[in-house]
């Protein structure tokens, strides 16, 4: 792990449509000594922010580039057509691709998809953002297909949208440079992955062996009870010494053995 030298906060960067407040609230928990700032930045510029080092890591739109970032998968987005609430396909629960082949999809600058071929026909222009483009939408000049969460993100009273079930769909993942993994990373990775406090993995130090705490060094050893040594003492001392120890173990005294004086021999 590299970064032994911490900063005094967290910085979180996460694109559009992310939603980290239950992330912060653990870490806040955990860790309410270390501030963690929130950085929001455009899908398109987050690589750029990591690299920077304006950010610790981030909640980003896959793919990234692994040869440099680190990434830990989240989870994936249902897609959805957003069109107005009049709009005849509001009739349906769910669409396919083929049902949008007859109408002007936007597809703006910063369009998180990742198309071999945009659906449906071109717009005369690519708007320069999602917010734009739902503008255009809500002017009844064409549809967008997004993420869920954009799509609640860019809410309108006179929008709405249905699922699309064979749309190409984001992934939202934690990343990071890999060579900037620190401890405070460690930390928000384990908080991701709804690891516990007392968890064995990250930062939290494991407990010692039994065999260590027997070892000892020089002429230290482990100190005994009072207790301890006198039955420690008692055990010590030989069986059947005396009669009070006979009587003890649930015996009778052994009587002595008298010798006589030796005969003489003739």
């Amino acid at each position: 792990m590299t970064g032994s030298e911490e900063s005094t906060s967290f910085r979180l960067a996460y694109v559009p449509g992310v939603t980290p407040a239950k992330w912060v609230k653990t870490w806040n928990e955990r860790l309410p000594d270390i501030p963690l700032a929130l950085v929001q930045v455009p899908a398109a510029e987050a690589p750029e922010v990591l690299r920077a080092g304006d950010a610790d890591a981030g909640l980003v739109r896959l793919p990234v580039d692994r040869a440099y970032f680190s990434a830990i998968p989240l989870y994936t987005e249902t897609s959805v057509v957003i069109v107005p609430k009049d709009h005849v396909i509001t009739a349906a629960e769910e669409v396919t691709l083929a049902d949008l082949a007859d109408e002007t999809l936007f597809h703006p600058l910063d369009d998180v998809f990742d198309w071999d071929a945009p659906p449906g026909e071109a717009a005369f222009e690519r708007p320069a953002t999602t917010p734009d483009a739902v503008e255009l939408v809500a002017a009844g000049v064409g549809l967008l297909v997004v993420p869920q969460s954009l799509a609640r993100l860019y809410h309108r009273r006179d929008l709405t949208y249905r699922p699309v079930v064979d749309a190409p769909r984001s992934s939202v993942a934690l990343s990071w440079p890999e060579e900037a993994t620190t401890d405070l990373v460690e930390d928000f990775i384990g908080i991701v992955r709804g690891r516990t406090v007392n968890s064995t993995r990250g930062r939290t130090p494991a407990k010692p062996a039994a065999d260590d705490k027997r070892k000892t060094s020089g002429g230290a050893g482990t100190r005994q009870t009072p207790a301890a040594k006198a039955q420690s003492k008692s055990s010590a001392k030989p069986a059947g010494r005396t009669a009070r120890g006979a009587r003890a173990a649930g015996g009778k005294a052994a009587k002595p053995v008298k010798r006589g004086k030796p005969r003489r021999r003739s």
